[in-house]
């Protein structure tokens, strides 16, 4: 089944306090992106790989192609005002095929091979596939002026690549953008499609701060020191 990924990156994270875009700021020496662009290369060197960039990001992009190695040819589209209109963006790109395609944030550089696999076969075997890790920390919920502990154990945090049928994820793009949409599973379960989890990785966590870029750099560090291997295991 032929494979696609579109590669979110068409925020500007004003959070990340920099003047440079947040998916074009170095780690380990490489823009963000790029590690995202590696990974997806790495699990299949045959998947088509579409980047979403705000239209005054085009020139920056083209500087990194020419400067850094691609590992595959990347095809570019603008980015909207939300992240639904970016995805819907990049899904104009794909033919209405039997196809698989995963939406990654491309400030998700940490993503491993293993959670990438499962997200992507899964969605070939049941439609659609979201990573999803369970929550370390206790939780309350704000009820008025009060706060009330929850059962942490039922609930779960949700990460990228979330991986669907192409034709059911153009089908669910296909209506409204809702304030309710804030992931694609979101806007796939608005149209009654049930949302299979699988598992995924702690080191994948959205680079929203200059503290995550800390984080970041120092588990690229590690990996490299005890494991060897920065791509988080293998093509299985």
């Amino acid at each position: 089944m032929k494979r696609y990924v579109i590669i979110v990156a068409a925020g500007r994270g004003s959070r990340m306090q920099s003047p440079i875009p947040k998916q074009f700021l170095k780690l380990d020496g490489r823009p963000l992106l790029l590690h995202s662009i590696a990974a997806f290369a790495e699990f299949d060197p045959s998947i088509t790989i579409i980047l979403v960039l705000p239209a005054d990001q085009f020139s920056q992009w083209e500087k990194i192609a020419s400067e850094f190695e691609l590992p595959v040819p990347v095809q570019i589209t603008a980015g909207g005002e939300t992240r639904f209109e970016s995805v819907r963006n990049g899904l104009s790109l794909i033919p209405n095929e039997e196809a698989v395609v995963a939406i990654h944030d491309a400030v998700r550089p940490l993503v491993n091979q293993k959670t990438i696999s499962s997200s992507i076969k899964a969605a070939e075997r049941y439609g659609n596939a979201v990573p999803a890790i369970p929550l370390s920390d206790s939780i309350r919920q704000i009820v008025s002026t009060q706060s009330v502990a929850l059962d942490r154990s039922k609930y779960c945090l949700i990460q990228t690549p979330q991986s669907f049928s192409v034709p059911l994820l153009k089908k669910a793009y296909a209506q409204d953008y809702k304030y309710t949409f804030t992931d694609d599973a979101s806007v796939l379960e608005s149209i009654g499609e049930q949302i299979h989890l699988v598992d995924g990785n702690e080191d994948n966590f959205k680079l929203t701060t200059p503290t995550d870029l800390v984080i970041a750099e120092a588990l690229l560090k590690h990996r490299s020191v005890f494991n060897g291997d920065l791509s988080g295991g293998t093509h299985p």
